[in-house]
């Protein structure tokens, strides 16, 4: 991942030892812990960093990990002995690790978080209990630890007592209270009796004829197509910082559906879209979130098969079903189809993406401004472009912690800033922004990474092999049943043919008004094909520790290439331009260069407010860091051909630009275009827009993403 060779900050072999100010003091967490294990006859407790529905967003008062370490990762494993404590955590996340971990905790580098068996055999003995909380950990997880300990004389055991909320006590925050609510209709992309009927039609088509689908993980049941209570019902809650999801499971047959949920937080409009007082199979049974393992228990005592996704169920849940009668897959048969955005649901985050493309470019203008005069520091940087952000039409704020990094901290691929932490940003240094929103129409997540001054070579020229990456996978032609695993080298090549590389993912998927992250969709190890309908970010990077991070991400949709077979390929839905003082020009090929621009020939656009001041900036306090990419009319003569240029505009053309995208009805990519050109002195092509275009050489960097609007 780095190509300096890794140091731990911390120095525990000094006498006091040497920790970073942002480290938290566990010995007494770990004493209390120490405690209640002994009580319970444990040799070593194993802490998850999930909650009890296998999500990757959790509530303070699911954040046992995060209490107990000091270590605030979304992702990560601990084990705790009575004379050692280690935590496994992915490369995305060591740097962080350190700076927040005390010297009681052993940091275990590892690509996948919890692959601690053989720590496990080497520090328990034989005869000794391994326990965890089976509330915690999904089926996959629990069959991995139980294959690492068998045979080895130790065993494995739940323990549904959870030792952490034990120790914690009274200091654990409360439940949520707040309001769960229905999503207007203009904003959902079917009814919840069509997706209900749906699941059923996938029930009774099966070859093994399911009797019940149970619904438990929140980002499985946070859909818009519809596997759960939050996304099956379009309900939407508050209970997990920026997902609009509330704790709840279901138990759908083919003549009732049962709804776990705290009922009296359903406002009265919830609870009589949910038809809860009549009988029928389109009728909710509300029951109360902790009968919900009960009731199952005693629905599986009859002639029933219990459909299941062993990923987001966990043992504790799926162990009440006898084997025989259960029907698995690693994800719910529901988890696939809500992956594919109808067209409805395409329309809708479309347009949460343009009006996040106008919050994102206001912010990069306002830091364009402050950074020179050193009036901006992370945190700050991180607040503005939230409050940017909510200050948009149908705005539910952000959908994650904003990443705000600036030198150094930016080779944290999940650095997120503090009053502690935070760092002023410098024209001398890489900035890097990682940020998304939540709108009712849709979930938004883009990188951005910018320098102001003068980069050095390197940084340059990572930079650039990011962006080819990004390109060459975005720009992708690919057969059906292609699965995101087979196509992810491409976003990589360019950095590998210089011996560089990143340690997270290349993408995920992304929700309706719901998760930032939504699986199974991108480009992780799994078999899921990509498929038509299907959102998903493309995000490669680069992170040299202790000296800069790059990342450059965009959401793309999977759609129909335009080939002779029935082929595959990208368009990019996101609108912020590149910062192209990093781009190193001679680097990218012609084909690169070509196939940055493509996308339909028309797509629909709400109407905005009027044109804000902002979009109206004058050229003359403007850097020119928007260029029309303009290429010969194949109808021109050669003549006009041959005097054609590429015009130059300065920002405030882009962002006009982009607010008339959202006052038509329809956009026209090649007459529009070509119309605009005109104005500018060129003729077009085939122009395209909403991505930094560039000029430089001869060469042309079009822009890519949504096409143009009509110009008059």
């Amino acid at each position: 991942q780095a190509a300096s060779p890794r140091t731990d900050i911390r120095d525990c072999s000094v006498n006091p030892p040497y920790l970073p100010p942002t480290a938290t003091n566990t010995t007494a967490r770990l004493a209390a812990l120490r405690d209640a294990m002994r009580a319970h006859s444990t040799h070593a407790y194993i802490v998850p960093s999930t909650d009890a529905h296998m999500s990757e967003y959790i509530a303070e008062r699911d954040s046992r990990l995060s209490w107990l370490t000091g270590f605030t990762g979304s992702a990560g494993t601990v084990v705790v002995t009575q004379d050692r404590a280690a935590l496994w955590t992915d490369s995305r996340y060591w740097t962080q690790a350190e700076r927040q971990l005390d010297c009681n905790w052993e940091l275990q580098r590892t690509s996948q978080c919890g692959q601690g068996g053989g720590w496990i055999l080497e520090s328990v003995p034989a005869g000794g209990n391994v326990s965890l909380d089976p509330f915690l950990f999904s089926i996959d997880t629990w069959n991995s630890y139980s294959q690492a300990l068998q045979g080895s004389g130790r065993a494995l055991l739940p323990m549904e007592t959870n030792l952490v909320d034990q120790v914690w006590g009274d200091q654990r925050p409360p439940p949520a209270s707040s309001e769960i609510y229905s999503l207007p209709a203009e904003f959902t992309g079917s009814s919840w009796q069509e997706k209900v009927a749906g699941i059923r039609q996938q029930m009774a088509e099966h070859t093994r004829r399911p009797t019940a689908v149970l619904l438990s993980g929140l980002e499985e049941t946070a859909c818009d197509w519809g596997s759960g209570a939050t996304g099956l019902f379009n309900l939407r809650g508050d209970d997990i910082p920026y997902n609009p999801v509330f704790y709840s499971y279901t138990l759908l047959t083919s003549t009732n559906i049962s709804l776990f949920v705290d009922e009296a937080r359903l406002t009265a409009e919830a609870r009589q879209s949910l038809r809860a007082d009549c009988p029928g199979p389109l009728c909710v049974e509300l029951r109360n979130y902790s009968q919900a393992r009960a009731h199952l228990q005693r629905y599986a005592q009859g002639n029933v098969t219990v459909w299941l996704g062993t990923e987001y169920t966990t043992y504790g849940l799926y162990g009440v079903v006898p084997q025989e009668k259960l029907l698995e897959d690693s994800y719910s048969p529901v988890m696939l189809a809500k992956a594919v955005k109808n067209n409805k649901e395409q329309e809708l985050l479309r347009a949460a993406h343009v009006r996040d493309a106008v919050a994102v470019i206001q912010y990069l203008l306002w830091l364009e401004k402050m950074v020179p005069q050193g009036q901006v520091d992370e945190f700050l940087g991180a607040r503005h472009i939230d409050a940017l952000r909510r200050a948009q039409q149908h705005s539910h704020g952000p959908s994650f912690e904003s990443i705000s990094a600036s030198g150094l901290n930016a080779a944290l691929a999940h650095y997120s800033p503090s009053n502690t932490s935070k760092r002023t940003l410098s024209v001398d240094e890489m900035y890097l922004s990682d940020t998304g929103g939540q709108y009712l129409d849709g979930t938004t997540d883009i990188t951005r990474t910018m320098h102001w001054g003068t980069p050095t070579p390197l940084q340059k020229e990572a930079y650039t092999r990011v962006l080819m990456g990004n390109i060459d996978l975005s720009r992708l032609v690919f057969p059906p049943n292609t699965a995101g695993r087979n196509v992810e080298s491409f976003a990589r090549r360019a950095l590998w043919d210089v011996g560089l590389n990143y340690g997270h993912g290349t993408g995920h998927g992304i929700g309706n008004f719901l998760s930032v992250h939504e699986w199974p969709v991108g480009f992780q190890s799994n078999n899921v094909p990509l498929t038509a309908g299907m959102f998903t970010s493309i995000e490669p990077g680069y992170y040299r520790d202790g000296e800069f991070g790059i990342r450059i991400e965009d959401i793309a949709l999977v759609v129909e290439a335009q080939t002779k077979e029935p082929f595959l390929t990208f368009e990019v839905v996101s609108l912020v331009p590149y910062d192209r003082n990093l781009i190193d020009v001679s680097l990218l090929s012609q084909e690169q260069v070509q196939g940055a621009g493509s996308g339909p020939s028309r797509w629909p656009a709400p109407a905005p407010p009027p044109l804000p001041r902002w979009a109206r900036w004058p050229s003359a306090h403007s850097s020119p860091c928007c260029s029309l990419s303009c290429r010969p009319d194949p109808d021109s003569s050669p003549a006009e051909a041959a005097s054609s240029h590429h015009h130059s505009l300065p920002c405030f053309a882009f962002f006009f630009f982009l607010f008339s995208s959202l006052q038509l009805n329809s956009v026209n990519t090649d007459g529009g275009v070509r119309r605009w050109c005109a104005r500018a002195g060129c003729r077009c092509a085939r122009p395209t827009w909403g991505r930094l275009p560039l000029c430089s050489a001869g060469k042309t960097w079009g822009c890519r993403g949504h096409p143009s609007p009509s110009v008059p």
